[in-house]
């Protein structure tokens, strides 16, 4: 729903645009990126998962998951990877629901209110590890 859900919160960019931006960032950085989005939270966890022993880090975001999900945070945790959050909105200045983050208790860093560039940085980050 990239573009179409409030955008004055995420942008009026679409999810193609933001895939584009994530593989052209990684090209500039000499990095191979596998792009993934799902709906279903079981479906996060499996990839999270999968990445053990295939990828040197993850990259996530794992929206409203975020403030809910035990299961993202404990797969996280479990594959031991390096890892970054990443959100397109300030969420430290949204609802108080918002401030809690399970993922990111698994992450090296969060990167929050950048738009689409906190995925470059988030790579640029996961370079210096």
């Amino acid at each position: 729903m990239l573009g179409i859900r409030e955008p004055n919160i995420y942008g009026k960019q679409d999810y193609p645009t933001l895939v584009a931006f994530i593989q052209e960032a990684a090209a500039k950085l000499g990095l191979t990126v596998d792009v993934r989005q799902s709906n279903h939270e079981g479906v996060l966890v499996d990839w999270i998962q999968e990445a053990l022993g295939k990828f040197d880090g993850i990259v996530i975001n794992p929206a409203a998951y975020t403030h809910t999900s035990v299961a993202i945070l404990d797969a996280l945790k479990a594959v031991a990877l390096p890892a970054v959050e990443v959100h397109l909105s300030d969420v430290s200045a949204r609802e108080p629901f918002r401030q809690i983050s399970y993922a990111g208790m698994a992450c090296r860093k969060t990167f929050a209110g950048h738009g689409f560039d906190g995925y470059r940085l988030a790579l640029e980050f996961l370079t210096t590890l």
